[in-house]
């Protein structure tokens, strides 16, 4: 018997793949610091579980497949709020977490053969996501030099090709952390309307952006209407990643009338969890507000020791809370295994994502890692003083 050829091509996920050595090495009494995985610290907010335990029903019920009408009510409030879009309940569909909403949209637009723009580096499973639709990512090259910046009309216009059927935005991005300006969100939807693609704009950690700059969402740009679909999800907005509640929406009814078939071929989404998300989105402005702070304060102790590295290339993120090293070795696979088998201070060590499993290009991003700064200063900041003394024993060892 055989497994599929889509199966077999699939990758394991770079943020997650070494976890069983990981294991082992803290088994045997060694501090682990974790920055290979996006889980904050932050606490969630209380009124996700108060609401949760305050549900007093004789029987827990199927919920609608779209999902709960008041769910639905309290997202389409905060977009109104928080950025005068007037969506309705109808443009949106609860999904299991961001990863069922991308899986749903791509099963509704890709024929196989289909090709789909996105920048990389860019989160892995997206190639998942492609493959088992048959669809091809078509990657748009970007350099660790240039800050990972991609949204110029030369470069699109580069990538794409007659099978071109849509492009994806992570805005800010993950690995990246690139917010994207203004400026280069108008070039892209230029360039998706000019060609009649479909943008996908992967927007879960839209709040987080820094240095005065301005959350926004591409649903604010009115001549998209129809191309557009946003993603989205509570998991690293409200840190309450276990709670597996994302959504998709869009205006275009043709697209909504696809993802709705989908949604009914699955039932429903978890009614509790959404009954809990629904008071998520009825927080203040004030709420992203201090998440921004801290984020903002947890990305400066990273960058200001990362940046103590001799000949490292790291451009200051503006937004989410992922940071892209390039580091001066060869492979960051290689030195993350020294860091875990071999490297020790004061029997503690550091454990990243190596970037090449960011990439769909063989070969590109081996020297460059991917660092997350989701908890507290104090613990990044000796998370990237082990990178960099455990770099300088690294190089010691490989030159000998």
């Amino acid at each position: 018997m055989k497994l599929s050829r889509n199966s077999q091509a699939m990758e394991f996920s770079p943020i997650r793949k070494f976890n069983p050595i990981a294991t082992e090495v803290q088994e045997s009494g060694v501090k682990i610091y974790h920055l290979n995985i996006g889980q904050p610290d932050i606490k969630t907010p209380r009124c996700f579980m108060d609401a949760v335990r305050a549900f007093d029903e004789d029987v827990l019920m199927y919920e609608q497949s779209q999902g709960d009408i008041k769910f639905l009510e309290s997202i389409c409030d905060y977009y109104k709020r928080e950025y005068g879009v007037g969506y309705k309940p109808t443009d949106i569909v609860v999904t299991m977490g961001a990863s069922e909403a991308l899986t749903m949209t791509f099963t509704t637009i890709i024929d196989p053969g289909d090709e789909i723009l996105i920048a990389e580096p860019f989160y892995s499973n997206y190639q998942t996501f492609a493959l088992v639709r048959g669809g091809d990512i078509r990657p748009i090259p970007t350099s660790s030099k240039e800050g990972y910046r991609y949204a110029a009309k030369d470069k699109l216009e580069a990538a794409l090709t007659d099978k071109t059927k849509a492009i994806v935005c992570i805005n800010p991005g993950n690995p990246t952390g690139l917010a994207l300006t203004t400026e280069e969100m108008g070039v892209i939807a230029d360039f998706v309307i000019e060609n009649d693609l479909w943008l996908i704009a992967d927007e879960a950690y839209r709040e987080y952006v820094y240095d005065g700059m301005k959350p926004r969402s591409f649903a604010n740009i009115d001549r998209l209407k129809e191309n557009l679909i946003v993603i989205d999800s509570v998991s690293k907005r409200f840190s309450a990643c276990g709670a597996r509640i994302g959504f998709v929406a869009s205006k275009n009814e043709e697209f909504m009338t696809g993802i709705i078939k989908l949604a009914q071929s699955r039932l429903c989404v978890s009614t509790l969890e959404q009954i809990g998300s629904t008071e998520l989105f009825k927080l203040p402005s004030s709420y992203y507000e201090e998440m921004k702070e801290e984020y903002c304060k947890r990305r400066d102790a990273a960058y200001e020791e990362i940046m103590q590295i001799p000949d490292v290339i790291c451009h200051k993120p503006g937004g989410a809370f992922y940071m892209m090293v390039d580091l001066p070795i060869d492979d960051a696979e290689d030195f993350l295994m020294f860091l875990l088998t071999e490297y020790r201070d004061n029997n503690e060590t550091v454990m990243f994502a190596p970037a090449a499993g960011f990439y769909s290009t063989p070969g590109k991003g081996r020297s460059e890692i991917r660092i997350a700064y989701v908890l507290e200063s104090g613990y990044i900041k000796r998370a990237c003083q082990l990178i960099r003394t455990g770099l300088e024993a690294y190089k010691a060892k490989m030159s000998k």
